[in-house]
């Protein structure tokens, strides 16, 4: 049986990954790569990185489809096309890279430490109204909130 990490693992060795200001430095050179996030709703509206749209994993294959209810033109013209995957630490994204590169997407990269990583080096995030989001206030935002019955049990 795999659990979530080895899925992750696995995936990396198929998947580029660009650190934070690997990223920081493509768009202040003017480079406009498609900024993908794909966490939830609720989270993209609490902070993301500007200019970054929103499909969240669960409905990621059909919005790179056409002919379907969540189709996102800008993927499924976007075969392509440099694309970077983002979430809030950098493993759904890869996940995410991983299976659009079997769609047959050729430039998808993920970001390594994703929202989390952008945030602690102090870059741009935004919420849904388009204000700035202070890097303390993302800190905040962006905390772990397992609780205690999520939690794997001692006996485990």
């Amino acid at each position: 049986m795999q659990r979530y990490a080895d899925l992750v693992a696995d995936a990396l060795t198929r998947v580029k990954e660009i650190q934070p200001w690997d990223l920081s430095k493509l768009l202040a050179a003017g480079e406009s790569p498609l900024l993908l996030d794909v966490r939830e709703p609720a989270e993209y509206a609490a902070l993301h990185i500007p200019g970054s749209i929103n499909v969240p994993r669960g409905v990621l294959e059909q919005s790179c489809e056409w002919d379907f209810d969540e189709t996102v033109p800008e993927l499924a013209a976007g075969h392509s096309r440099d694309i970077v995957a983002i979430c809030r630490s950098g493993y759904r994204s890869v996940l995410v890279a991983d299976v659009m590169q079997k769609m047959g997407f050729v430039r998808v990269v993920s970001l390594k430490t994703g929202v989390r990583g952008w945030n602690d080096f102090e870059q741009a995030l935004e919420d849904a109204a388009g204000n700035p989001i202070d890097a303390d206030v993302g800190d905040e935002l962006l905390a772990s909130r397992v609780s205690a019955e999520q939690r794997k049990p001692k006996d485990f």
